[in-house]
């Protein structure tokens, strides 16, 4: 089981009130092996390797994700893919291979520490033939030095006497969901070390790994390479009496041609350089010391919470690159498959706000990724008969787009996707995210530079997307899909017409504080972009004339034209249920009825609160939360719906929405965490945080809070960075409001819990 809940056992419960930093599972469930797999995933900001055994499992999925790692698939065009596996470390006792699915297993606790970047697991097992020995294993990605991994394996004998033998070698063949990508061009061992030559068959990235083995405190011990010409291994063995303890390292380096152009070469130089494992530890903690003074959350008089919302920011923080804005964050970070490691609106939405008020120069990183892809962009809108830039739905590495158009069902039958030609939003989302970072950063070098650029060629996309209505005397938008995507090929969606009206009167603005502030870079769009007044002047009228079917009275805004009059349904009437609505009905019978997958009118009132009153925003909550698949349609939605719960002095609803959200890959709440980790989602919590129950408003002052606290929590601590000040909150269940003090970077750390 993991403890992360409350409701556990006494001694469980004693293991959660002695940290509020570590996700501890007491019990190894074979049925549960993936979700666990996900659940103690790893990563660095440059890769990602998911949480499966060191010595392997039956059935297990083992992956390591590399950022920007791609090579052609079928269907999905290109893909993310699995790099050879750098954790198989076998011991044998007595010429008997340690496993969990051998022997028996007389304790067991796996523990991910999220302060520290660490997962460890302490086993006592007996073998088959009545052996009993405890083993100790650690490992890390360190965040320290991208390019390193290490494992650190503690044996001692219980009641064993007689050889143990230590094994440490590559899986030089994974594959992605059965697909092999990669072909070997040389490897082999000498001297305490083995090393790994691949290259991905289509994309041609060469991969160079190297691992040696390191037996602490012990010179002596002879290592051999065994296998040269085949698998090459690394083997070591101790001669054993009960009580002797035994510890050994294997010390990984990995690098690819996207960084160096002799990733081999690379890997065998590092490798050469590294201490030991103790001292690559202590950098690895000292860098997740740093990165938690400034993205930690505080929580008191609720440890679930607390320890759910660190493991998400954990999530977040870990996958996030550093040193390359040509990638971006994938919807299962790089811990699954799902979704072929492509991304999405995930990242600036629901990812991006964190990073940008905590780590903005990692969320500059993201948003340069987009800058990078608008050739693609542009290459979309042009094939579509339109102007400008349009962003891929499903982007990779060079911005096209890579939705797949058709999708085989179990049963062979072919359905057309239609996201890619036609869910247009993304536009919108892209520039609302870098606007959003300016604002929040004042960065005017990288809006000069980069995201002016964004925003204005996918506001010139937008004047060639809309149509003019002559019978309504207005401007239409046909034939999209909005954010929930129950419903597609329909007109008019409010969430894309209105955050169409934003964007252009955002770039307008924009554009006249350019041409003040940088005349220069102005001019040079003017010829690049082909900004005319004549364009700009149409920009504004089409702002001021987008056709949106909202009640004048009520402020009840339609999602699309004709969604009122679907047919309504009773949600009850589907109770109890382990799938979505539309995984029970079919994709046509739901797009017939009023069924959301997530929120679409209230996403655009999350979006620009500031626009919209309280009696707007319960008007559109009470018609559209009572008809949202909640519980097994989008996990994009809980979170959104939280913060706008606490909007409407809701906390019992949103509080129900908040953990919905904060442990859907812990407790593995939508029964589908074993595909990855649900990277929006870990987004969306600290948002339904900071500016839900934290109630953050932006002013020209600065961030201010008028909290909504849920009851039972007696304090709220984070801090936020607003155009290079550190504001700090620590709020309390009574407060009604608090302006933080402005402090320096210089300020201690906020992680103050011990461990």
């Amino acid at each position: 089981m993991l403890n992360v809940s409350t409701q556990n056992s006494q001694q469980n419960q004693q293991l959660i009130d002695t940290t509020d930093w570590n996700v501890i599972e007491t019990e190894f469930d074979p049925t549960r092996l993936h979700h666990k797999e996900t659940v103690f995933t790893l990563a660095n900001g440059y890769l990602g390797v998911r949480g499966s055994f060191e010595e392997g499992y039956p059935q297990d999925s083992c992956a390591t994700l590399i950022h920007g790692v791609y090579d052609d698939v079928k269907i999905a065009h290109t893909e993310l893919v699995n790099c050879p596996n750098w954790l198989p470390l076998t011991v044998k006792v007595a010429g008997e291979r340690f496993s969990m699915d051998s022997g028996e297993i007389l304790n067991y606790e796996r523990r991910l520490d999220l302060r520290l970047g660490l997962v460890s697991r302490d086993v006592r097992w007996r073998s088959p033939s009545g052996h009993t020995l405890d083993f100790h294993f650690q490992r890390f990605a360190s965040l320290a030095d991208r390019h390193v991994l290490a494992i650190r394996t503690q044996i001692t004998s219980v009641d064993f006497e007689g050889e143990v033998t230590v094994e440490a070698g590559f899986d030089s063949e994974p594959h992605t969901q059965g697909v092999r990508h990669w072909r070997t061009i040389n490897q082999g061992g000498v001297d305490r070390i083995i090393w790994l030559n691949s290259q991905t068959l289509h994309s041609a990235i060469q991969l160079g790994m190297v691992a040696k083995l390191v037996v602490e405190d012990d010179d002596t011990t002879t290592v051999g390479v065994e296998n040269v010409c085949g698998s090459p291994t690394l083997a070591t063995s101790f001669e054993f009496y009960p009580g002797k303890t035994v510890a050994v390292e294997k010390i990984v380096t990995v690098f690819t041609s996207r960084e160096t152009e002799l990733p081999i070469a690379a890997a065998i130089e590092r490798l050469g350089h590294e201490p030991r494992y103790a001292t690559l530890l202590a950098a690895h903690i000292a860098a997740w010391e740093q990165v938690w003074q400034d993205s930690d959350i505080i929580i008191g008089g609720d440890r679930q919470a607390q320890l759910s919302v660190r493991y998400n920011l954990f999530q977040l923080l870990a996958v996030t690159p550093r040193n390359d804005d040509r990638v971006s964050i994938p919807p299962k970070s790089l811990s699954g498959f799902a979704y072929s490691g492509h991304i999405f609106w995930d990242t600036e939405i629901f990812m991006l706000p964190f990073l940008t008020y905590t780590q903005p120069a990692l969320a500059r990183n993201l948003l340069t990724y987009r800058y990078h892809t608008l050739p693609g962009a542009r290459r979309k809108a042009q094939e579509a008969g339109y102007q400008g830039a349009m962003f891929a739905w499903e982007s990779a590495v060079t911005g096209d787009e890579v939705t797949p158009r058709w999708v085989p069902t179990p049963t062979g039958e072919l359905v057309r996707i239609w996201c890619g030609d036609i869910e247009v939003h993304i536009n919108a989302d892209i520039a609302y995210a870098a606007l959003h970072y300016w604002h929040t950063t004042n960065d005017d070098e990288w809006i000069r530079d980069y995201g002016a650029e964004i925003i204005l060629d996918t506001a010139v996309f937008w004047e060639s997307r809309v149509q003019w209505n002559q019978e309504r005397h207005s401007y239409d938008i046909l034939d999209v899909i909005g954010p929930d995507e129950n419903h597609d090929r329909v007109d008019n969606n409010a969430f894309t017409n209105l955050m169409v009206q934003w964007h252009l009167q955002s770039a307008l603005a924009l554009w006249d504080w350019l041409k003040q502030a940088y005349p220069e870079t102005s001019t040079q769009l003017v010829q690049k972009l082909n900004l005319t007044t004549e364009r700009l002047h149409h920009w504004a009228e089409i702002s001021e004339n987008l056709f949106v079917n909202q009640d004048v009275k009520t402020g009840l805004i339609e999602q699309f034209e004709g969604f009122f009059q679907l047919e309504d349904i009773n949600f009850a009437d589907y109770e109890p249920r382990t799938k979505s609505l539309q995984g029970l009905l079919g994709i046509e019978a739901t797009s017939q009825k009023q069924i959301l997958k997530q929120p679409d009118v209230l996403m655009l009132l999350f979006l620009l609160r500031e626009r919209y009153d309280y009696n707007t925003l319960a008007a559109n909550w009470d018609y559209y939360n009572q008809r949202t698949d909640h519980t097994y349609g989008s996990s994009l939605g809980p979170a959104i719906h939280a913060v706008l719960a606490c909007d409407l002095n809701q906390p019992t609803a949103a509080y129900t929405h908040f953990m919905r959200s904060a442990l859907v890959d812990l407790e593995d709440v939508r029964l589908n965490a074993g595909e990855g980790i649900h990277a929006a989602s870990a987004g969306g919590v600290w948002q339904a945080v900071v500016f839900g129950f934290g109630g953050i408003r932006m002013t020209q002052f600065g961030p201010v809070a008028c909290p909504n606290l849920p009851s039972h929590w007696t304090r709220l601590k984070f801090r936020l960075q607003w155009r290079d000040e550190w504001y700090d909150f620590d709020l309390g269940v009574e407060q009604e409001a608090k302006v933080p003090s402005l402090v320096q970077e210089t300020v201690n750390s906020l992680v103050e819990v011990e461990i």
